[in-house]
């Protein structure tokens, strides 16, 4: 299968552009998203450009290009936030793109610390939780990340709206059996 490029300027526009993408090579739903870092001090940087800031996908290289556009700012003055925009595609529904949004807030350390994640995470220090995301075990990144809190707002919606997602409501899951929770008929063991 071809790679999609991410040729947009903005986090939805790079997700609506994989989702759309893929969902038409596949023929399936499809999501897709879009994240990145976005530094204060830095006006958003490195924003849309995170995995392709210092270059082509080298975090090494796009660390050392925060850190030293950085040199000289204080620490309260270090805020930032991971974005993920995640975009749900149906091509039984080209014209009803589904899209969430999340995010988490922290601060850019001077120093890296821990060996989980990618990326920004030994740097994105998270002081709720008094640790990077790169400190943190995968469940607990999950809990946090900003991914995680896009996935449970697509969650919510899907939920809320299963129809558009081309699944049945409860009521109709329990008035033909498929949902086995609701099915009274199952035998007890």
């Amino acid at each position: 299968m071809h790679t999609v490029n991410e040729t947009g300027t903005t986090f939805l526009e790079n997700a609506r552009l994989k989702a759309h993408g893929y969902s038409e090579a596949l023929g399936l739903p499809v999501i897709a998203d879009d994240s990145g870092l976005m530094v204060d001090a830095l006006d958003g940087a490195p924003g849309v450009l995170s995995a392709r800031y210092a270059g082509d996908h080298n975090d090494a290289a796009n660390n050392a290009k925060m850190l030293a556009n950085l040199a000289g700012v204080p620490t309260e003055r270090r805020t930032a936030h991971f974005h993920t925009t995640l975009v749900w595609v149906d091509p039984e529904r080209p014209h009803d793109d589904v899209e969430v949004d999340g995010e988490v807030n922290g601060r850019i350390t001077v120093i890296p610390a821990g060996d989980n994640g990618f990326g920004y995470d030994p740097f994105f220090y998270i002081p709720e939780q008094g640790q990077t995301m790169a400190e943190m075990s995968p469940a607990e990144k999950n809990r946090f990340s900003h991914r995680g809190n896009a996935l449970r707002e697509l969650a919510k919606l899907m939920d809320a709206q299963p129809e558009r997602f081309g699944m049945p409501d409860a009521k109709e899951r329990t008035n033909n059996g498929s949902d086995p929770r609701m099915n009274e008929d199952l035998e007890e063991e």
